[in-house]
């Protein structure tokens, strides 16, 4: 194992509420010294929900990443083509380095008469081309109850659940590892005339990444980072 590789272990300790989240902050700074110091070759990947994803370790059915929320974003993302309501084909379980992340779960029922929306299933490439595909599942939807998380704090959003996230303030970051559920399905609500279609997401070149993971490692180590 790479000893830069982090400790899946942490991120389910972390949740269970037997240890702290200080070790998951540790890791991220240390994976984000690294890119900016230009140790490790990992870039910057602009997310069409309108964040930055750092993919830390990829491989196997987990992954670790790091979000980046608000101003370190710099740019603002490509115009959405569906809307911000989505559900992942992976557990998440997420530790907020800085700043508030709301979470709002959101109840989607099949209604074929009066729908307000259609189900796109997003398919991903390893090139970052997603695929959205339209499906015959036409829904409603509800914004139920939301959750707000702060900096050292853990949460987490199981396959399957539809739900948006905000930030509040000027902006987020998070660390997290998300692991594949068999069968499980990137969803999307989207128009209910809205036709396939493919994104393609945008990678920050090494000198954007190095510059922007040293301005979210600089947040994080600042003295009010909630």
């Amino acid at each position: 194992m790479d000893d830069r590789s982090v400790d899946h272990r942490l991120f389910e300790e972390a949740a269970a509420g037997r240890c702290g989240t200080e070790p998951l902050v540790r890791a991220a700074c240390a994976a984000l010294g690294d890119i900016a110091a230009g140790r490790r070759e990992v870039r910057a990947v602009r997310h069409p929900l309108g964040f930055l994803c750092f993919p830390v370790e990829r491989g196997g059915d987990c992954g670790v990443c790091i979000h980046a929320f608000g101003a370190e974003a710099h740019e603002p993302a490509p115009p959405l083509t569906t809307s911000p309501v989505h559900a992942h084909s992976w557990d998440l379980t997420s530790c907020v380095l800085y700043g508030q992340v709301i979470n709002v779960s959101v109840e989607v029922t099949e209604h074929q008469q009066s729908p307000m929306h259609r189900v796109f299933e997003i398919v991903s490439d390893p090139a970052g081309v997603d695929e959205l595909r339209p499906t015959s599942c036409l829904v409603t939807h509800e914004a139920g109850p939301a959750q707000t998380s702060g900096a050292g704090d853990i949460y987490t959003l199981p396959a399957g659940q539809f739900h948006t996230t905000l930030v509040s303030g000027p902006g987020a970051a998070t660390f997290l590892l998300g692991c594949s559920r068999p069968g499980g399905r990137d969803l999307s609500l989207g128009p209910l005339h809205g036709t396939g279609h493919r994104v393609v997401r945008q990678q920050c070149d090494a000198e954007q990444s190095a510059r922007i993971a040293g301005s979210v490692l600089r947040r994080i180590h600042a003295p009010h980072r909630r």
